[in-house]
């Protein structure tokens, strides 16, 4: 969108620190226009294997974009971020990295899957469609703790929260920390499953609008999400849902997930790799019920709407 100023890629960082000088500062009202590279740092291209899963430099991983300084901004107060515009790039890639996901343990080679994608569609594989949903990954502003603070674990001031209704037309209010609240953004998505199972979505570089006001003395303890109509009603086309039961909230959604695996390889001829991945991207993880101690039950939901 013309007639913003822009927050280029280089302009970026590593870690959360709010000792960083901003990039700019922007007055409540205003609107920025964000360029953010994919979660890799742009390691990866289209052609790209497993191999480069393998070689990646994780010292270039989960760069944001920022900070921004949000005059009037005070701790205690809430930063308020709309979600104005997202424009998308084209396509994607899904990985498997040794030693991160939710089945490291049964999933430790490299393993990498690209994406095409349109305003509508991704085009997971010529057999399966995916809805493309372009969201923020990573939006949150920088903590009172001293240091810099690593991007992988979401805070209470938000981060890497891998919420994927942070789309368009949502607002999500974020708890300030520190004075101009230091926003950054990063970590953008084509499409993701509630959960994000194997550690990445349908990982994208994204150019995103955002419009920043201000709550004073919100006192929120966490970031909260006002959603519009748009982002709510997703008809799922019927769905293949699998459970997990046990006492541990992780080793349940685990369960869940490897029921799915199971799912899609016997029913869907999907090589183990390929459906945990597809789980990563379309399958959403919910508490169905945990009240009736001491087992709990997660589900997981895959849309059968997206299968051609």
């Amino acid at each position: 969108m013309a007639g913003f100023q822009t927050i280029h890629r280089h302009q970026h960082h590593f870690g959360w620190d709010n000792q960083l000088d901003p990039v700019t500062r922007v007055e409540p009202g205003q609107t920025l226009r964000f360029e953010v590279t994919d979660a890799a740092g742009g390691q990866f291209r289209q052609d790209s294997t497993a191999d480069d899963v393998a070689r990646l430099d994780f010292g270039k991983v989960n760069p944001v974009c920022g900070p921004v300084y949000v005059e009037g901004a005070e701790p205690g107060d809430a930063l308020e971020v709309e979600v104005v515009d997202i424009e998308s790039a084209g396509w994607g890639w899904t990985a498997i990295i040794p030693g991160f996901g939710l089945l490291a343990d049964d999933f430790g080679s490299a393993y990498l899957h690209t994406s095409e994608y349109d305003g509508q569609r991704v085009a997971f594989t010529p057999e399966i469609s995916l809805p493309t949903r372009p969201f923020t990954g990573t939006i949150g502003v920088a903590p009172a703790e001293p240091g810099n603070h690593s991007v992988v674990p979401p805070r209470r001031v938000g981060g890497n929260m891998d919420l994927r209704d942070v789309a368009r037309g949502a607002r999500l209010l974020l708890p300030v920390e520190v004075a101009g609240a230091l926003f950054s953004v990063g970590d953008t998505h084509a499409a993701q499953g509630d959960g994000e199972v194997c550690g990445t979505a349908v990982e994208t570089s994204l150019d995103v609008t955002l419009r920043f006001g201000l709550k004073k003395a919100a006192n929120i303890a966490f970031p909260r999400l006002d959603l519009p109509p748009s982002l709510t009603d997703q008809p799922m086309g019927g769905a293949v849902v699998t459970t997990g039961i046990g006492p541990d909230l992780t080793v349940a959604s685990a369960d869940a997930i490897k029921g799915m695996i199971d799912v899609l390889g016997t029913e869907y001829g999907l090589e183990p790799e390929l459906a945990y991945c597809l789980c990563s991207v379309a399958v959403g993880l919910r508490i169905s019920e945990i009240v009736d101690q001491p087992n709990m039950l997660v589900s997981a939901y895959l849309p059968k709407r997206i299968f051609r």
